[in-house]
């Protein structure tokens, strides 16, 4: 792993003062009561939640995930509508109408760009979509879900990008690109699956080095063994409030 020196501005992306959680979407209110109240626990350091009704908006307004994002924002807390761009391959069209429903169902402040294309290629496509989406959320929080360390160009287009997701067994001989260098660490997100308690603490140093403000540990692993609960990232780590303390204290936005 490297250890960048930031050399860019102190803009935050996050409107944070520190590191804090995005939380990548739980799996849906009624399977996961406790994960959805758990984020509204006062001073928990939450930059953003990730609604994924199913596999986006949903074809109606969802009643229980309309009380849940509701509770989220009461509390303060950033909620982004789920849009997968399945790597370029969904239509311009598609994406900007589950937007628009995303925003008229349930009011997110933002959005979450599940898949998004890493590639330069697909750079000016992504350009059109991000500037249509801050037009429809009236200038909200853009993140683009990546993965990886996309095309360095991509930075200017949103306000942060997932630039590592998958599991530990990568997550801890991974690499930062150095162009990441130039921007502050609230620009970035990471999301690791299968950390063991073992080694959280390690997990929290790479992330610094690395210069990640936003992150997402767990322990549960991506084996779909859980019915209803494919996602890793659709419970709540075992080590939730140990890994709370390591980060806070901190204030919802």
């Amino acid at each position: 792993m490297s250890h960048l020196t930031r050399t860019g501005g102190s803009r935050s992306a996050t409107g944070a003062t520190g590191p804090g959680f995005g939380i990548p979407g739980y799996a849906h209110p009624l399977i996961a009561p406790v994960e959805w109240a758990e984020l509204t626990r006062p001073g928990t350091p939450l930059h953003w939640a990730v609604l994924n009704v199913a596999d986006g908006p949903g074809s109606m307004p969802d009643p229980h995930c309309l009380e849940a994002a509701g509770r989220l924002r009461n509390a303060g807390v950033r909620v982004l509508g789920h849009l997968d761009l399945a790597y370029g391959a969904r239509s311009f069209g598609e994406i900007v109408s589950e937007a628009h429903d995303f925003h008229d169902w349930y009011r997110v402040d933002g959005f979450f760009l599940d898949r998004c294309p890493a590639q330069a290629s697909y750079l000016p496509d992504v350009r059109l979509t991000a500037a249509t989406l801050e037009t429809i959320a009236h200038g909200g929080h853009l993140v683009l879900g990546h993965g990886t360390h996309p095309y360095p160009g991509y930075a200017e287009i949103a306000d942060q990008l997932v630039t590592f997701r998958g599991p530990w067994t990568d997550y801890r001989w991974s690499q930062v690109a150095e162009w990441t260098a130039d921007h502050p660490p609230e620009r970035f997100v990471h999301l690791v699956h299968g950390v063991p308690r073992s080694h959280l603490n390690e997990a929290m140093r790479i992330a610094r080095w690395q210069g990640a403000g936003t992150i997402f540990f767990t322990d549960r692993s991506d084996h779909g063994e859980r019915i209803g609960r494919s996602s890793p990232f659709a419970a709540l780590p075992g080590y939730w409030d140990e890994i709370v303390s390591q980060i806070g204290p901190g204030v919802s936005e």
